[in-house]
C-alpha cells in the first residue's frame, strides 16, 4: 500500500465544561476493526521505538499524552508525522516501515491494532523490506 493512505485522522470530540471526551470505537470512523490495543510509556530520553512493518496490520497510533514523531517509508518516499494531540491518530496501513522518535517526557502512545500480536506479521530487517515492497 503507498504511504499516500497513511494519514492523521480526526478523532471525534465531545466537548464538556468538565473535560472533553473522545471515543474510539473499532469499525466507526477508522479504516479497520480493531482486536488488540497496547500502549509505550515511560519511554527513555533519546530512544527509539518501532523499528518495522507490519504485512497485514493494520494501526491506529495516537499520543495520548506528550508527543513524539513518527517516520513512515513505503521503499519509494518517506514522511514524518508530529503526535501531540490525543484527539489525533495516525493511520498505518500495512507494508509501511515506522519508526517512532523524539518522545517527550511523560508522554503515553496508544495503538489500536487490527489482529493480535503475531510475531510471523513483522518484517524486522529495512534491507529485507525495502527489497520487498520493490521488487
Amino acid at each position: 500500500m503507498p504511504l499516500v493512505d497513511c494519514k492523521i485522522l480526526d478523532l471525534p470530540i465531545l466537548h464538556d465544561k468538565r473535560g472533553n471526551l473522545t471515543a474510539v470505537e473499532s469499525g466507526r470512523g477508522i479504516p479497520f476493526e480493531f482486536n488488540r490495543v497496547y500502549y509505550l510509556y515511560d519511554v527513555p530520553g533519546g530512544s527509539a521505538r518501532g523499528g518495522h512493518a507490519h504485512k497485514k496490520l493494520h494501526q491506529l497510533i495516537i499520543a495520548m499524552s506528550g508527543s513524539f514523531d513518527i517516520i513512515l517509508d513505503d521503499g519509494r518516499e518517506c514522511k514524518s508525522f508530529h503526535l501531540n494531540r490525543s484527539y489525533h491518530g495516525l493511520y498505518i496501513c500495512p507494508m509501511i516501515w515506522r519508526e517512532i522518535n523524539n518522545f517527550s517526557s511523560g508522554s503515553v502512545c496508544m495503538v489500536l491494532a487490527s489482529d493480535f500480536y503475531d510475531e510471523m506479521d513483522y518484517i524486522r530487517n529495512k534491507t529485507s523490506f525495502d527489497q520487498l515492497v520493490n521488487s
